[in-house]
């Protein structure tokens, strides 16, 4: 992160300026308050009020742990979606992602993509070996597309109709080079 000065002068106090994400998209893990607001939101938009999968609130117990990570995805530095991943099991390396979401404004920019590989790529960085998620239906081959397969029959998931999903995860050193790759930004037309 770098530093400007608030008025230019070399004798005035600087404030922290995090870098802006570039043109097209990026995915990045959401740290500051601002985005940890910008994730809640986005996921409050899509999952509360555009589908009202949840009445008031999507927040669940997941959402008070610290080791939960949250990944934002811009478009052109806009914050347009949002996923979260955690580890279900340390031992298996077993990690879920779950709360995938792009505000539908966003959804034909090609942002859901990276966000997937993105909470992948983060898992297998930090020694996950497999990743598993429940899927809508409308999105089973969207995922299919990306490398993930179906384990087990549909099931009830937050209310609506789910399929379990699994992808293996990259190993540590892969996955740390496309998080960066992802962090840096993507044109529109593909990495």
């Amino acid at each position: 992160m770098r530093s400007e000065l608030i008025d230019g002068s070399a004798n005035r106090e600087t404030i922290p300026v995090e870098p802006a994400p570039a043109i097209g998209i990026a995915c990045r893990k959401a740290g500051s308050a601002v985005q940890l607001g910008q994730h809640f939101d986005i996921r409050h938009r899509v999952f509360v009020q555009e589908q009202a999968v949840f009445a008031g609130s999507d927040l669940d117990e997941h959402d008070q742990r610290e080791s939960v990570i949250r990944l934002l995805g811009y478009c052109d530095g806009v914050p347009a979606g949002t996923v979260r991943l955690f580890e279900v099991d340390p031992a298996s390396g077993l990690w879920q992602g779950d709360r995938l979401a792009v505000l539908e404004a966003y959804r034909v920019r090609g942002l859901g993509a990276p966000l997937v590989r993105c909470a992948v790529a983060t898992a297998g960085a930090r020694g996950g070996r497999r990743m598993t998620a429940h899927i809508q239906l409308g999105n089973v081959t969207f995922f299919h597309r990306l490398g993930w397969t179906a384990v087990d029959e549909p099931e009830i998931y937050a209310g609506l109709v789910h399929q379990p999903m699994s992808i293996a995860l990259p190993d540590p050193d892969e996955g740390a080079a496309i998080v960066r790759a992802l962090g840096l930004g993507i044109s529109a037309k593909g990495p």
